[in-house]
This record gives structure tokens, C-alpha cells and sequence, in this order.
């Protein structure tokens, strides 16, 4: 437990820091499911909407220090790649 003021203070940003930290991460998360819902769903405008919003999100969440670059790089790749095939197909 905290006992010096300087570390009740950092226990208490911390606590705040995680609790924006898991609504932006939660926020993510259901821009990556309207994708994933699009992608099932075969309609290659719908989904190529839901990569465009979802993009920018992702961004954010990387610059906020919620995910990690690669993490990001990597997940946008393959959801872009995954969207470019739908259009092939249609």
C-alpha cells in the first residue's frame, strides 16, 4: 500500500490512467468488430466504411500509448488486405 503522499497521489493517477486506458482500448475494440461484422456480412462498401473509421481510431490508440505500433501496424494490414479481397470477389 501507498504510504508517502508523492505515492498515494501516483496510485490515484494511475487508477484514473487505467480506467481511460480501458475505454479507449474497449472504443477499439468495437470499431475492429463493426469491421469484423462487415467482412461476414461480403458487402465490400460496408466494409471498406467500417476500415476508414476504424483507422483513425487505431492511430489514436497507438499515440495514447494503449497499443503498440506493430500491434497496430499489423492488425490495419490485415484488415485492409482482408476488405481488398472482398472487392476482388464481388
Amino acid at each position: 500500500m501507498a504510504n508517502t503522499p508523492q505515492s498515494k497521489k501516483r496510485a490515484r493517477q494511475a487508477e484514473r490512467r487505467t480506467d481511460i486506458n480501458k475505454a479507449r482500448r474497449s472504443r477499439i475494440r468495437g470499431f475492429l468488430r463493426k469491421v469484423e461484422e462487415a467482412i461476414a456480412s461480403g458487402d465490400p462498401a460496408k466494409a471498406t466504411e467500417a476500415l476508414r473509421a476504424a483507422q483513425p481510431e487505431m492511430a489514436r490508440g497507438v499515440t495514447k500509448g494503449v497499443l503498440h505500433k506493430n500491434t497496430v501496424a499489423r492488425k490495419m494490414s490485415r484488415l485492409s488486405a482482408r476488405v481488398k479481397a472482398l472487392g476482388a470477389q464481388a
